[in-house]
């Protein structure tokens, strides 16, 4: 059959690359046109549009990007009439891919979503569209289900999460090799920095990330880069203090290291199922962040906090994003009962997790609603 997937964010890629090769399991003659990646192109998938052409954050830059984005769904539908597949997968990235859904059930197309889009969190109305416009929808989140079934009457797919494959999937070298590739102190234990991927948070995370570096002499601080952004990006923020950055080995870097300060968002998750300590951070521009606010209703921003319904790992939003709480909160994870406790929850979020195998169900069931 032919599958058009579409993502628009590098964790989409993650996913829609493990999607693709359960795909190609499922259906060995499975031709696979998608937007997304670097790591969905590797996976076969034949690339009709880069994420990094599509990612805008916040409401203001959304609203400066406008004509891009009305050129970019131009775009799709276009080439998805042209590609005539079988079946559409949608991964995330919900204020596009509706977009695309709608037109794409007028049409005639079937439609599937994987990776709900997070209307729990915000604009639940959305849920009249999803009932509207999608035909089959996969969650990966353990509480999704029974907020569609139960509170919507729209029966949904739990596959377990993808992350957890993802991880495992994914080559990570030895601590020495790692460590003396990178010009790492080899002794010196590591406090990850997890900055994001797009350029305005990375540049705001990093401005307070390393204004604790100071205080924490006896750790090495270390960035991850984000594959959306040149390494030359980075350079400002590696002069002064020595701070080292390695590019495009987070995974890596998560499993050697001691603590870490993420950027809210899919980080933060990956950051507790490598058992990694963490202090969740997030600020955004004032007007983007009062707008947020008003819509956005949960009681937290962390996925890890989210599917353990409590607070498990410290989040640091807006305001109380400073230097002073974040030394603060960063030494209480670095040793002592704090750290232990932490532990011991990131044990009982992989049990509510589910196993190994989402991508493999999901396509799957895709293959098989068909």
């Amino acid at each position: 059959m032919k599958y058009y997937i579409i993502a628009g964010e590098a964790s989409g890629d993650l996913h829609g690359s493990n999607l693709i090769k359960a795909l190609k399991k499922e259906d060995a003659l499975a031709e696979i046109r998608c937007w997304g990646g670097d790591l969905m192109q590797q996976a076969g998938g034949d690339l009709a549009k880069h994420y990094k052409d599509m990612a805008f954050m916040g409401f203001l830059e959304v609203l400066m990007n406008i004509p891009t984005i009305f050129k970019n769904i131009s775009y799709c539908k276009e080439d998805i009439q042209k590609f005539n597949p079988d079946v559409i997968i949608f991964i995330d990235f919900s204020g596009f891919n509706l977009r695309i859904a709608k037109w794409a059930k007028d049409h005639g197309f079937k439609t599937n979503y994987y990776i709900s889009p997070q209307i729990w969190a915000s604009r639940e109305s959305r849920i009249k569209k999803i009932k509207r416009d999608i035909d089959h929808m996969y969650v990966i989140l353990p509480f999704e289900k029974d907020f569609y079934e139960k509170k919507h009457g729209y029966p949904v797919q739990f596959v377990g999460h993808p992350l957890i494959d993802a991880i495992e999937n994914t080559p990570l070298q030895d601590n020495d090799t790692f460590r003396k590739e990178n010009g790492l102190d080899p002794d010196k234990p590591i406090i990850a920095l997890l900055p994001g991927s797009r350029k305005q948070e990375v540049q705001k995370m990093l401005e307070v990330m390393l204004s604790v570096k100071k205080d924490f002499s006896d750790y090495q601080f270390v960035i991850a880069g984000a594959p959306s952004l040149p390494d030359e990006f980075y350079i400002p923020f590696l002069k002064g203090d020595k701070v080292e950055y390695v590019s495009n080995k987070t995974y890596t870097l998560l499993k050697h290291s001691h603590a870490a300060m993420v950027t809210s968002g899919t980080a933060t998750l990956e950051t507790a199922l490598f058992g990694i300590p963490q202090v969740v951070c997030y600020k955004g521009n004032w007007i983007s962040y009062q707008i947020a606010k008003r819509i956005i209703t949960l009681d937290y921003i962390s996925l890890v906090n989210l599917i353990m319904k409590r607070e498990v790992v410290k989040e640091l939003i807006q305001n109380d994003l400073s230097t002073k709480n974040l030394k603060k909160e960063l030494s209480k994870i670095v040793d002592g009962a704090e750290r232990e406790r932490m532990l011991s929850d990131y044990t009982l979020l992989k049990e509510k997790l589910g196993g190994k195998g989402a991508s493999e169900l999901a396509a799957k069931l895709i293959v098989k609603n068909a």
